[in-house]
Parts: C-alpha cells; sequence; structure tokens
C-alpha cells in the first residue's frame, strides 16, 4: 500500500534534527530484571504460589536458554537496522494485531473545558481547525521543537503519523497508511452520519477561521437536509470484518475507491454531532465514541464538537501515545482562546467549496453497517464510566506535603482499590520511553509489597498514624524509583516480553513464561495513565480486561480529574463506587500527612 508505515515523511527540520543522536532502547541485565519480576509478584501471590514462581525464574536464570535468549535479544538491538527492538512487536501485539474494535477497546479522548466566547457548533470548530491547521504546518516543514524532558530532546518519529494518516484493516495485522502533505490539504467533515471534505488552502492561502466558519456552517447544512448509509460505523466493527468489509466498499463502485482514499490521505477528521451533553459523564461519552455515525475512528486525530459547542478530542492509538497529541490539543486549544482578526466570523459569503463522499451502498454493506451499528451500541453500553471531580485540593497542595504528584495519585488508587475489593491485583502504569529512539512506553508495576503493607494498615484499626505514615513514604519512594526505571527503560515487562517473542519455533518455551503468575501479573486489573492539563474536563479510554478498569487522571494545580471505566458483566465492578472510594482514599491520605507536619 502506497505511503506505509510513515515511507512519506522526511524527517528533517528541527523537529527531526536530534534524532540520528537519541540513545537506543536499553536491554536491561538479565539478572537485575529477573529479581525486580520476582520481588513485583509478592503482593499478588500466595506463599506456596510465590515459591512456585521464584523457582521458575531462577531456574530461567541459571538455564542456558536464558542466556541463549538475553544473547539474542542484545544482537536484535544492536542490528543496525533495527532502530529500537521493540517496536516491531509492540505495535503488532498492542495494536495492529489486536483484532477487537478499537472503539472503546483502544482509543482515548480528551474532552475540553467549554470555551465562553462560542456558543455555535460552527464557531467552536472553526477554532479548533485554524489551530491543527497550524500546528500541522509545523510539523511539514519541521519548525515544530522536539518535545523536550528538561534539556533532553525527545523521539519525534510518532509525529509522522499525526496528520495526513490512517490505520488500515488487513488480516492478519493492520497497517498504518500515511499520505503526503503537499496536495491532501483537506478535512474531512462528519455530520449526520454524512462524510464531507473540503481543503483549507484556497488560491494558496490558508482559509481564515471565519472561511472555515462559513464552510462547516454550510456542511451542516447540507447534512441535516439529507441522509445516507453512516459508513463510518464500519470502522467500529471488529478489525477482521472491518477488513472485510473495507474490501466489499472499496470493490462496490469507483465513487467508493475515491471516497475511501480521500477520508484515508485527509489531514484529520472533524465531527459535529449532534449532541447536547450536560455533565461531564455525558461529554466524556459525547466525545470519546458518540453515535458511531459520525465518526472515522481509524483517524488518529479527531476533534469533536457537539451542538452546544462543548468540544473533545479522540484519538486512535495504534501509532501515537498521548504526549504529542497532548502538545497538539494544548495548542489548539490556546490558539482557539486568541481574540480572532477584525472580520474573522463567518458568513456564507466567504464559504469555501465542499463535496459530499457520497458512497454506494449495496444490500451486502447495509447489513454490514446495521451489524456494527448493534456490536457497537453493545460494547458501548457495558462501559461503565464514572468521572469525578475531586476539587479538594491538586498538585500544588501534594507538592507542599513533600510528595511526587504521580506517585501519590498512585498509592490513592491502590487504597481506594484495595477498600473497595479487599485485595491487591496487578497494575499497570504507563511509562514514557521517548527519550529513546522510536520509544513509546513502558510498564510501572504499581502494586509493590510496600504500597500493600501501608493499605493494610489503613485497614487496621490496631495500627498508629505514625507507622502508616512511614509505610506509606515507603511506598512512595518504592513507586518513585520503579517508575525512573521503567522510564529509563529498565523495567519488567517489555525486557521479558522480547525474551519470549525470540523463542524459535520448535524450542521449548521456558517455564517462567508458563508459570500462571506470568500471565496473571501482567493481567492488568488497574491500568492507569495520567495526562495532565488544566484545559479538559475529563480524560479516559476503557479497561483493559474485563475483570478491571481503566483509570486515567489529571492532575490539576487545585484539583484531581479522575476518569474510572469498567464493564457492565458477571464480575461486578462498579467505576461510580471506586470513584467514591478514590474520593475518601485521597482525603484520608491528606489528612494522614498533614497530621505528620503538625
Amino acid at each position: 500500500m502506497p505511503g506505509d508505515a510513515g515511507s512519506l515523511r522526511p524527517e528533517r527540520g528541527l523537529l527531526f534534527a536530534h534524532q540520528a543522536r537519541l540513545p537506543r532502547l536499553p536491554v536491561p541485565d538479565l539478572e537485575s530484571t529477573l529479581a525486580k519480576y520476582a520481588e513485583s509478584l509478592e503482593p499478588l501471590l500466595p506463599p506456596d504460589e510465590l515459591a512456585r514462581s521464584r523457582r521458575a525464574i531462577e531456574d530461567f536464570g541459571r538455564s542456558a536458554q536464558g542466556q541463549e535468549l538475553q544473547g539474542r535479544l542484545r544482537a536484535r538491538a544492536a542490528d543496525p537496522d533495527c532502530p529500537n527492538w521493540l517496536e516491531e512487536w509492540w505495535n503488532d501485539l498492542s495494536y495492529m494485531g489486536y483484532r477487537d474494535p478499537v472503539i472503546p477497546y483502544v482509543s482515548y479522548h480528551y474532552s475540553f473545558n467549554d470555551d465562553p466566547a462560542c456558543t455555535r457548533p460552527a464557531q467552536r470548530a472553526a477554532r479548533l481547525v485554524a489551530g491543527a491547521v497550524e500546528f500541522r504546518q509545523m510539523i511539514a516543514d519541521g519548525s515544530l521543537p522536539p518535545d523536550m524532558q528538561r534539556s533532553a530532546p525527545l523521539c519525534s518519529h510518532s509525529y509522522k503519523f499525526m496528520f495526513n494518516a490512517c490505520r488500515i484493516p488487513h488480516v492478519p495485522s493492520d497497517r498504518c497508511r500515511t499520505a503526503a502533505y503537499g496536495g491532501n490539504e483537506t478535512i474531512i467533515v462528519a455530520r449526520n452520519g454524512q462524510l464531507f471534505d473540503f481543503s483549507f488552502v484556497r488560491d494558496g492561502a490558508v482559509l481564515s477561521v471565519g472561511e472555515i466558519e462559513a464552510t462547516l456552517e454550510q456542511i451542516i447544512k447540507a447534512a441535516d437536509g439529507a441522509a445516507a448509509v453512516p459508513v463510518g460505523l464500519l470502522t467500529a466493527d471488529d478489525r477482521d470484518s472491518w477488513a472485510r468489509n473495507r474490501e466489499l466498499l472499496r470493490r462496490a463502485s469507483p465513487e467508493n475507491a475515491q471516497a475511501l482514499d480521500a477520508i484515508e490521505a485527509s489531514a484529520f477528521l472533524v465531527s459535529l454531532e449532534d449532541a447536547r451533553p450536560a455533565s461531564r459523564k455525558e461529554l466524556s461519552h459525547a466525545i470519546w465514541h458518540g453515535s458511531g455515525r459520525n465518526r472515522w475512528f481509524d483517524k488518529p486525530c479527531q476533534f469533536v464538537v457537539c451542538d452546544n459547542a462543548r468540544a473533545g478530542f479522540n484519538g486512535e492509538h495504534s501509532m501515537m501515545d498521548g504526549t504529542p497529541t497532548l502538545r497538539l490539543v494544548e495548542y489548539v486549544f490556546a490558539h482557539s482562546l486568541r481574540p480572532p482578526p477584525p472580520g474573522a466570523s463567518g458568513s456564507a459569503g466567504c464559504a469555501a467549496g465542499f463535496r459530499a463522499l457520497r458512497f454506494h451502498t449495496p444490500p451486502p454493506i447495509v447489513s454490514a453497517v446495521k451489524r456494527a451499528e448493534s456490536g457497537f451500541q453493545d460494547a458501548v453500553a457495558k462501559q461503565n464510566l464514572a468521572v469525578l471531580n475531586f476539587a479538594a485540593y491538586g498538585k500544588e497542595q501534594i507538592k507542599r506535603l513533600g510528595c511526587s504528584p504521580d506517585a501519590y495519585i498512585q498509592m490513592v488508587i491502590q487504597l481506594a482499590y484495595f477498600r473497595l475489593h479487599g485485595c491487591v491485583r496487578p497494575t499497570y502504569e504507563a511509562s514514557m520511553t521517548r527519550q529513546f529512539l522510536h520509544g513509546r512506553t513502558e510498564t510501572c508495576r504499581s502494586a509493590t509489597s510496600e504500597s500493600a503493607a501501608w493499605c493494610k494498615a489503613m485497614a487496621d484499626p490496631a495500627a498508629d498514624d505514625s507507622a502508616r505514615g512511614r509505610l506509606f513514604h515507603a511506598a512512595l519512594a518504592k513507586h518513585t524509583r520503579l517508575a525512573k526505571e521503567a522510564v529509563e527503560g529498565r523495567g519488567v515487562d517489555r525486557h521479558l516480553l522480547g525474551l519470549r517473542m525470540l523463542v524459535a519455533r520448535g524450542e521449548k518455551m521456558p517455564g517462567i513464561f508458563e508459570d500462571p503468575a506470568y500471565g496473571y501479573s501482567s493481567h492488568w486489573y488497574l491500568s492507569t495513565s495520567q495526562i495532565s492539563s488544566e484545559n479538559f474536563a475529563s480524560y479516559g479510554w476503557s479497561e483493559v480486561t474485563p475483570k478491571g478498569y481503566g483509570i486515567a487522571y489529571n492532575i490539576r494545580k487545585e484539583s484531581l480529574l479522575i476518569h474510572i471505566t469498567c464493564m457492565r458483566n458477571e464480575h461486578g465492578l462498579d467505576s461510580g463506587r471506586l470513584a467514591a472510594s478514590f474520593e475518601a482514599a485521597a482525603a484520608d491520605v491528606r489528612n494522614l500527612l498533614l497530621a505528620e507536619q503538625q
């Protein structure tokens, strides 16, 4: 497929100036990884199972096979044609080879704060579009500075997949298509189950905010006066079904093939929803997935604007994690708040030309859309979602209490879950590894023996606050160390994955990977991640197992925003109850630390 994997994206300009000098993702020392893995099992297993797992770990560390696999991994990491030893495996196993629907199981969303100056959807959308176009131009010409971690540049590779890109369904593993920036200065607009496109460049100049607004107004008028089969719902289906139906759609008519090409090559998508969400929870649902009729969930960047001018962003996760899109939307949000230039308000007279993307939909396609919609509705109906705006305190007070805000919130999550469910479970926290070439994330295993001991002490009426405080600080220090090691590429999970992937066909699988503890300890009952912004009303995504929660948290200066999801199923989890438990735990932890300072 033309343009796969960013081949049309030269790495030039300021954004990519440091790429050649970035270090490669390291291969950790085997003995160190195995020791950390064994330690991570301590709070999760009963003594007899822990002893069995320790024997499997020790046997692997002493075995010739363990040393051989470590040698193979080091050789892979040293291969000059392999920029990152993890990249290909991770992208396939976690994203492209994943066959369940991307919504709700892969995509994430940011819900924006309201803009008091915008009361009309086209007005709000035009301001967001103008900012996104400006940001895209900085990527296209290389003038965007790279992200920095203190004084060190971070990898910019994922920016190649932000605009004019699309995930393409394919069996057995999806692909990413990228199109050239030049010649594809187009935006897809979805409204009332229909798709339109227009160019944001006219006569060699980028459209003004007013021209974009007028164009969007005209699209809304045209869409609301017509109807069509909402083919975008096909992107909400499982990936194998969507791959088959995409080929059916493409072969049904030349116009369909042209429309698919226009969508996939476009810069990004704008969804104009007719919903009017009021609460944070309603807004999260509206931005995350909406009705499914006004989306193309395979696009990496989708700006969503509702009829009451509430807005947000939906991201397809396969080639980009949250930090690049956070930078994008922060820029777009700031851009949208700038005072518009004189004469910038829209009017029909300055609308740009647009076209409706008409699909020929024979009966098999109509049936496929209906099946996809039924599956989509069932999946989103199972999502038990809660959004907690904890306004008692935020990052500033946590820092005054002498704590790392991230480690502090992780401990509150552990306590909230322990109190609600009476046990400690495997916990995933995403840690960014973009200081390495093509780096993405590593796991920080947040459930530790130290955090478990502290949680138990908080539930023990015989424990005094002095002991609880000591245990809390020990747990905090342990988490801070583990998080640092993960960021440095010295975690447990990616290294073990690499070793397992290098077991050749016909070779015996090492006992460490057949041990039930290996599967259980990486079955993320608590899947957590932080993206923090003062501009968000919420941010979140789904759980990663039917038995667990997805917990997204936003540490603001004076408040905490927590977005929790779980499935409505036989396991009896409840996001609302966990949110209430988090609220109580956050109050108790602060009181514990304030008492220490008196």
